[in-house]
């Protein structure tokens, strides 16, 4: 029984390990280094950051920010875009319990669930808004000022 429980604690832990490296610019830049090696310094500057730029693809995007929490489609007279939204989750008190992708693989059977998913006030606020234009490119970046993360 003790080394069925310290092989499930084991997994756990790699698993989480696992998706913590595909958080992190850097981890994203290693599983894509062609996309990353074709940026000029600027852009890839910014990518090492967790940052993105005006007129920046949505491969670049995904190497600097990870896979975005939300995907819209918004509609108007220049033509259909994409708005790509990253998201925090604050607890009552508004301060930040965690950020949005990871959290979407807790929960299932993990022995590490994280307590803060069971708050019943804990909100979701948008960080950080990334919107493509008609040709995939990035038209506009709105995110907090002076943000928590």
């Amino acid at each position: 029984m003790k080394t069925w429980k310290l092989i499930s604690v084991l997994f756990a832990v790699a698993s989480l390990a696992g998706l913590a490296g595909c958080s992190t610019p850097e981890a994203r830049i290693q599983k894509n280094p062609e996309i990353f090696s074709r940026l000029d310094p600027s852009q890839q500057e910014l990518i090492k950051k967790g940052q993105v730029g005006v007129g920046f693809d949505q491969e670049m995007v995904k190497l600097a920010l990870g896979e975005a929490d939300r995907v819209r489609s918004r509609t108007d007279a220049t033509g259909t875009s994409e708005v790509w939204s990253y998201v925090t989750y604050d607890g009552p008190d508004g301060f930040p319990l965690y950020r949005g992708w990871y959290h979407r693989y807790y929960g299932w059977g993990d022995p590490l669930y994280p307590y803060y998913l069971n708050i019943s006030a804990r909100r979701e606020r948008e960080h950080l808004r990334v919107v493509f234009d008609v040709s995939g490119k990035v038209a506009s970046i709105e995110q907090e000022k002076g943000g928590r993360w």
